[in-house]
C-alpha cells in the first residue's frame, strides 16, 4: 500500500512505484509563458465549480482508464460540490454515488488515527514526548539509541524506523490477517537512525499509533474510531473495518485493472494488522464531514471530536526536513500550493488513490478517490488545475544565477535516495534495481539538472542559497549541509515526509552493475573456454579437472541463480507484497549455495597457486573466475539475498 505523499509500497515490484514526484512533475507542469492571473472565480458559484471539475475529471478518467472516481468541495462548514463518475461495480453497473460508495482511501485513513491520538492526549492519557514504551504492553521498541522514539516522533515520520513491505503489508486472503498487536511484534522494523532527524515515511509509525490508541483507551482500534469520531461526525458510510461490515459491503467499490481494453475486478485488499495506518472504507461525503470538522478547530454541527487549541496544535508545523520548505505538522502534511497553505494527505492501494487537502485560511477543502492502477497523475492534474483556478499566481521570477554558481554548486552534485528504505530484511534488495535521484551541474545555464524525480530531466535555477526552484514547474528543493559544509540530502517541497540522503557509493547501483557485468562477461568466458578445449580438459589429471569443473560449475549456478530468482519475482510480482511465495524461500537458497561454492574457488585457487600445476595465465585466468564469484556474493550478501531476511 502506497501514496504518492503518503502510504507508498514504493521499491516494491507489485505495488505503485516511486512515481510519485514524476506525477507532480508530469501532471502540473506550468508553460513557459504563463499569463498573469487575472481575477480567481469564486467558489461559491457552484454550478460553475461543478462544470469546471466535469470538465477536468471527464477527459482524464478517460484517458486513464479510470473506472470509478469521486470528487468533493467543501467551504465555509457546506459542501459546494460532490459527484461520482464511472461505476463502483461495472458487473453490476452500479454507478457511483458520493455518498454512498465507498473507496480504499489508503494512507489518508492515518489522519483518523492521529485524531485519535490527539484526542487521548487532549485527555491527558498520552504523552506526545513520553516514550512510546510506556503504552506499550505485548513487546517494546528496542533501545538501539540514546533518546527513545515518542509519539510526537511517529507522528510526524521521524522515529527513525527502516521501512518494509514484502510479504506482509497487503493481504488478499482474510485468514492470514493478524490482530495489531502480533502483527507489529512480529514485523518490528529496525532503528536505523536517531529520532528526530529525517522524517521518512512510516506505516508501521502509523500502526503503532494505533495501538497505543487501542492499549490506553481499552477499546478495540476499529470500534474507538467509530464511536469516537465516525459517529459524532455522521460518518455512517465509514469504517476501518476488513472485511466491510455486511450493512455496508454493497456500498462497497471494486478495485480494478485495466488490461487489454478490459477492466478487470480485483480482490479486496486487507492492510490487516496495519489497519490504522490505512485500512478506511469512506464515502465522499462522510470525507466532507471530516474535512469540515478539522477546517472548524474539531468541530461539525454540535459536535466536538477535538477542542480548538488541540486541533490548532495538530495543523501547526512540527517538523522540517528543510524549515524553507513544507513540513510535517502532527499527522497532516504541509504543501505549498500557488502560494496557498495547504495540509492534507494522500493515500493509495494498489488500486485506489486519494487526495484530502485543506486550506484553513480560506476554509476550503477538496476531496477526491478514484479507481486506476496506472492512473496516479490524475490525482496531482486536477489538483493543480483546481489551485490554477481558484488561486491563480504569476509564474515565480527567477533572478540571473550568481557568477560563481559552476564552483559552488559543485557541491550539490551526485547522488541522492529516498531515506524510506529497508536495510536489514530482503526489500533492499530493491535497491539495487532502484534509479537514483542525481543531481548534475549546468554550468552555462547556471541550473541543476535532476533525473530521477519524474519522467524526464527537470532544471532547478538557485533562488536562495542551497534552495532551488524548478524551471517551468512548481516545485523546489532544497539542500542540507553538515557542520563541516558536506550536503548530506536534499528535501523536496512535495514531499515533507520523504527524507532522503546521498546514497553510499557502497550501494550505488552503476558500481554494483559494472562488477557484476565484469563477473557475468568472465563466466561467459568459463563456457567459451570450456568448449573449445572440452578434449585438453578431459585428458587433465584428476586434480585439474576437477578445478576446471569447480570453475564452470560456478558459471552454470550463478546464471541459474540469477535465472531462477528473477522468474520467480516475476512471476509473483502481482502478490509479493502479501506473501513471500515458498518458490522464493527455495529460490533464496541458491545464493548460498554459491557463497559455498565461492569458498570451495578460493580455497582451489590457494592450491593452484601453491602448487603450480597450470601455467600463470591460466592460474590468473583461474583468479579471476574466483574474484567474480566473491564480487557475487558480496552482493548476495550486501543486499539481503543470503538466507530468508523477511520482515
Amino acid at each position: 500500500m502506497s501514496v504518492r505523499r503518503g502510504m507508498h509500497m514504493r521499491r516494491i515490484a507489485i505495488a505503485v512505484a516511486a512515481g510519485a514526484f514524476a506525477a507532480a512533475a508530469a501532471g502540473a507542469q506550468r508553460p513557459t509563458e504563463k499569463p498573469r492571473p487575472t481575477a480567481a472565480p469564486s467558489l461559491d458559484d457552484t454550478a460553475a465549480l461543478g462544470d469546471f471539475l466535469d470538465g477536468a475529471m471527464r477527459p482524464l478518467i478517460d484517458q486513464l482508464h479510470v473506472s470509478g472516481a469521486v470528487v468533493a468541495v467543501v467551504k465555509d462548514g457546506k459542501v459546494l460540490y460532490a459527484q461520482g463518475y464511472g461505476h463502483a461495480d461495472i458487473a453490476k453497473g452500479t454507478p457511483v454515488n458520493p455518498a454512498t460508495s465507498l473507496f480504499r482511501i489508503g494512507s489518508t485513513s492515518k489522519l483518523f488515527t492521529w485524531t485519535a491520538v490527539m484526542q487521548l492526549v487532549e485527555q491527558g492519557k498520552l504523552d506526545l514526548d513520553a516514550d512510546v514504551n510506556t503504552y506499550l504492553k505485548d513487546f517494546k521498541i528496542p533501545n538501539t539509541y540514546a533518546k527513545p522514539v515518542t509519539l510526537r516522533n511517529l507522528l510526524t515520520h521521524n522515529a527513525g524506523f527502516e521501512d518494509g513491505a514484502l510479504g506482509y503489508l497487503i493481504l488478499n486472503d482474510s485468514t492470514r490477517v493478524l490482530p495489531i498487536d502480533v502483527t507489529l511484534k512480529k514485523h518490528m522494523p529496525a532503528r536505523v537512525r536517531p529520532p528526530g532527524v529525517l522524517s521518512s515515511y512510516s506505516n508501521y509509525s502509523a500502526a503503532l499509533a494505533g495501538l497505543i490508541v487501542q492499549n490506553v483507551s481499552g477499546i478495540p482500534f476499529n470500534e474507538y474510531i467509530r464511536r469516537n469520531i465516525l459517529e459524532p461526525l455522521d460518518m455512517h458510510h465509514a469504517t476501518f473495518q476488513e472485511p466491510l461490515p455486511a450493512e455496508l459491503e454493497p456500498d462497497a467499490v471494486t478495485g480494478y485493472v485495466y488490461k487489454n481494453g478490459v477492466f478487470a475486478p480485483q480482490k479486496f485488499e486487507y492492510v490487516a494488522g496495519f489497519r490504522p495506518a490505512g485500512s478506511g472504507s469512506f464515502s465522499a461525503i462522510d470525507m466532507t464531514h471530516f474535512m469540515i470538522a478539522h477546517l472548524q478547530d474539531g468541530r461539525y454541527g454540535s459536535a466536538h471530536i477535538l477542542e480548538p487549541g488541540t486541533a490548532q496544535l495538530m495543523h501547526a508545523r512540527a517538523f522540517a526536513n528543510d524549515p524553507r520548505l513544507p513540513g510535517m505538522a502532527l499527522g497532516f502534511y504541509e504543501q505549498r500550493m500557488n502560494d496557498q497553505h495547504v495540509i492534507g494527505h494522500e493515500g493509495d492501494t494498489q488500486y485506489f488513490h486519494t487526495a484530502m487537502f485543506l486550506i484553513p485560511d480560506k476554509q476550503v477543502g477538496i476531496f477526491m478517490s478514484y479507481v486506476g492502477s496506472g492512473a496516479v497523475p490524475l490525482r496531482q492534474g486536477i489538483l493543480q488545475a483546481f489551485f490554477d483556478r481558484y488561486y491563480p499566481v504569476p509564474p515565480p521570477v527567477i533572478p540571473p544565477a550568481p557568477a560563481n554558481f559552476a564552483q559552488t554548486a559543485q557541491k550539490y552534485a551526485g547522488a541522492y535516495r529516498f531515506a524510506r528504505h529497508s536495510s536489514t530484511k530482503i526489500d533492499f534488495a530493491l535497491e539495487a534495481v532502484s534509479t537514483p535521484i542525481t543531481v548534475s551541474v549546468m554550468p552555462k545555464e547556471g541550473r541543476l539538472l535532476i533525473t530521477g524525480l519524474g519522467q524526464n530531466p527537470q532544471q532547478y535555477a538557485p533562488v536562495a542559497d542551497s534552495l532551488f526552484e524548478q524551471v517551468e514547474g512548481p516545485n523546489r528543493i532544497g539542500f542540507t549541509e553538515d557542520a563541516k559544509g558536506n550536503v548530506t540530502r536534499l528535501s523536496i517541497d512535495a514531499l515533507p515526509f520523504l527524507g532522503t540522503e546521498r546514497v553510499p557509493w557502497t550501494d550505488k547501483p552503476s558500481m554494483w552493475y559494472m562488477l557484476l557485468g565484469v563477473s557475468t562477461l568472465i563466466y561467459l568466458s568459463v563456457f567459451t573456454t570450456f568448449y573449445y578445449r572440452r578434449k585438453e580438459i578431459k585428458a587433465m589429471p584428476a586434480e585439474q579437472k576437477r578445478t576446471f569443473r569447480l570453475g564452470l560449475g560456478a558459471a552454470l549456478w550463478y546464471f541459474l541463480t540469477l535465472i531462477v530468482i528473477g522468474v520467480v519475482i516475476v512471476s509473483n510480482s502481482s502478490t509479493l507484497g502479501g506473501q513471500i511465495p515458498t518458490s522464493l524461500r527455495v529460490a533464496l537458497g541458491m545464493p548460498i549455495i554459491f557463497v559455498l561454492v565461492t569458498i570451495a574457488l578460493i580455497l582451489a585457487a590457494i592450491q593452484l597457486w601453491r602448487r603450480s600445476y597450470w601455467g600463470a595465465g591460466r592460474r590468473i585466468y583461474f583468479t579471476l573466475i574466483t574474484l567474480g564469484a566473491i564480487v557475487v556474493s558480496l552482493f548476495f550478501a550486501h543486499f539481503n539475498l543470503l538466507g530468508w531476511r523477511f520482515g
